[in-house]
């Protein structure tokens, strides 16, 4: 009955956790929830007013552009100038998406045949893996270890693998492990890709949520990026609009036409009014953005001098809103937690084999709620 590419499909991640959340609260446990990386922060007024106006106007109740409106496209060219210095063509170089997620779901649809090789970081985003075997690719995991700084090893990477791989992932600053990537790291894949014909999808949906001074790059800032690049970003983390689902992908004009027909194929755009919105998230303040990572950076010391405090070995992320964290054994860690301390964390297993000894903590809780997740652990005994 069922077509057989389920059969090597992991249950997604998050919906295992879900279920594991609303066992605990039908049992009447108060959860502190760090695990899914959903912002808990409103949507800032300007952005939300920009859609009412725009859902009230009749001219947006029809179908949208399959590329996203011209208008959204120049806003995001705009903005990617204004921020990373890269020049984009709206019309050719740049596409809307419903959201990130979506976009690294489809892209190997466009470039990868049955057989062909994916690199894929690992630890990584879960989608990374299955948009490959949906593809019907094989996934080659790019181990993300803490010795090189959580950046993948490419001379590492056995030959034939890279003869035979058509695509590869990467994303920077990185969920899960809040690692972030210098612009040498970003020369040095571009000219791995172009040696071995190589695309690269880059992931850039955490550029904006940084601490300390620190800017992230775009891989697209690399010479020669733009002529074997992708890079999807997303307007969810930046302006915690994580159920509005919009995003862009941008790069080489030619990757972005073949990533184009997939999408005509398959979806009907992006509401307008949420373009709208978008645009004028892009285009407005952007002082709530600063504001955001003021708060995340006020949660990030909480909590990691919470865990030390514990005799935790912790990551100190410039960027994210993720914490990530070695412990023994993550699934056994991740058990503990929930069922002693009602404290939901997630399992750097869920990230790929190479996320095995460590667990992700997602600051998207108040700074209250994350000190009493440091209380329930002590008294738990739950320590380093």
């Amino acid at each position: 009955m069922y077509a057989k590419r389920l059969d090597n499909l992991p249950p997604y991640l998050f919906a295992q956790i879900d279920a594991m959340k609303a066992q605990k609260r039908a049992e009447g446990v108060d959860l502190i929830d760090l695990g899914v990386g959903d912002p808990d922060l409103p949507t800032p007024k300007h952005i939300v007013d920009s859609l009412c106006d725009a859902a009230r106007d009749a001219a947006n109740h029809h179908y949208p552009d399959y590329l996203g409106m011209l208008e959204y496209r120049e806003a995001v060219a705009s903005w990617y100038l204004k921020r990373f210095g890269v020049k984009l063509n709206p019309r050719k170089e740049v596409l809307a998406l419903i959201g990130s997620k979506e976009g690294i779901a489809n892209i190997p649809e466009a470039f990868v045949n049955p057989g062909d090789y994916v690199l894929a970081s690992d630890p990584g985003y879960p989608v990374y893996k299955t948009s490959t075997l949906f593809a019907e690719g094989k996934c080659y995991p790019m181990p993300l270890l803490e010795e090189n700084n959580f950046l993948p090893d490419y001379d590492a990477i056995p030959k034939e693998v890279v003869s035979g791989a058509k695509l590869m992932f990467i994303g920077y600053p990185n969920n899960p492990t809040g690692a972030v990537a210098s612009m040498k790291f970003f020369d040095e894949t571009v000219e791995f890709a172009k040696n071995n014909e190589i695309v690269v999808v880059h992931d850039n949906a955490y550029s904006e949520i940084s601490y300390d001074g620190y800017k992230a790059h775009s891989f697209l800032e690399a010479s020669g990026a733009m002529d074997i690049g992708i890079e999807t970003h997303s307007l969810s983390k930046t302006y915690n609009m994580t159920g509005w689902r919009i995003g862009m992908a941008c790069g080489n004009e030619g990757l972005i036409e073949a990533f184009g027909r997939v999408k005509t194929n398959i979806d009907s755009g992006v509401f307008n009014a949420i373009q709208k919105a978008a645009i004028t998230a892009l285009t407005g303040p952007q002082d709530c953005v600063k504001q955001a990572c003021g708060i995340y950076q006020e949660r990030r010391d909480a909590l990691v001098n919470g865990l030390r405090s514990l005799g935790f070995n912790v990551f100190v992320p410039k960027a994210t809103f993720y914490v990530w964290m070695k412990v023994p054994d993550s699934l056994e860690f991740v058990a503990k937690m929930i069922n002693e301390a009602g404290i939901v964390v997630t399992p750097g297993t869920g990230f790929g084999v190479n996320g095995e000894g460590y667990v992700r903590f997602a600051i998207t809780r108040p700074v209250e709620r994350i000190r009493e997740a440091i209380e329930r652990m002590n008294k738990c005994g739950i320590r380093g």
